[in-house]
């Protein structure tokens, strides 16, 4: 690997860790109703304000043994995981669209779609907010990805669906989930979104019955979705169309 791009690889993985902290003050204000702009950083337990050696993504957390600096409270393993999980989507990113607008825009969309995971997982809502920044950045895809308009709106159908499934079965999805399908459907269109809820459906249903064999979950309990549907769209909107033609290739040629 040719040294200048191994540099390249390090400062994505310090600049998505950067913005994966920020992602942390969205997961932890957000849904309990607090600004994410004003205010500075502060420990949940005893409410001491952090410094700046407090706040370094990844190494403030092994530095301080994973423990507030202040009160010795354990510090969530969410928060470093998250920042890694920045840094390795910002490589990711990266290295399919390298320095574009179409890799800072999927970054964010990634970023955007981390929030929606770590939220939807621990309070089993997606928050307007998150719902709407996919919204926009729908709208903005149609300047980065000519697809067909036609195909955009048959994407978006795919939330029509899941409502509809909601009447056979209640509370089958939530209604943030049938949002963020409207919204990343029209992103991808139908041919994207096809392939990316198929990843969802598959993982999701992977998931839960490992969760029901370590009885974790009951068989009837309900599981956070958008978790699933984001890393489908994810999937869908960067390998859909090489997915989709395998799948051709394999069962009709």
């Amino acid at each position: 690997m040719h040294p200048a791009l191994i540099f390249y690889y390090i400062y994505c993985f310090i600049f998505g860790s950067i913005v994966a902290s920020f992602v942390n003050v969205v997961i932890y204000r957000l849904p309990r109703g607090i600004s994410i702009i004003k205010g500075r950083s502060y420990c949940t337990n005893c409410h001491h304000v952090l410094q700046i050696r407090d706040l370094v993504p990844v190494v403030s957390y092994i530095l301080l043994r994973g423990k507030c600096r202040y009160c010795h409270t354990k510090i969530s393993l969410v928060h470093p995981l998250v920042e890694m999980s920045g840094g390795i989507l910002s490589i990711f990113c990266f290295y399919h669209y390298g320095l574009s607008l179409t890799c800072l825009f999927v970054f964010v969309l990634s970023m955007a779609f981390l929030a929606i995971s770590i939220i939807d997982i621990e309070t089993m809502t997606i928050p307007n907010q998150l719902n709407i920044t996919i919204g926009i950045l729908a709208l903005l895809s149609m300047f980065i990805w000519h697809r067909p308009f036609f195909s955009r709106v048959l994407g978006a159908a795919f939330s029509g669906t899941m409502l509809l499934m909601n009447f056979v079965k209640e509370d089958s999805f939530g209604g943030g989930d049938i949002k963020l399908c409207f919204f990343t459907g029209f992103m991808l269109g139908i041919v994207n979104m096809t392939v990316a809820m198929l990843i969802a459906i598959l993982s999701g249903g992977f998931c839960a019955m490992i969760l029901i064999i370590m009885h974790q979950v009951k068989l009837k309990a309900h599981m956070a979705f958008g978790p699933f549907i984001c890393l489908g769209c994810l999937m869908g909107l960067i390998y859909g169309e090489k997915l989709a033609l395998f799948y051709l290739h394999l069962f009709f040629y």
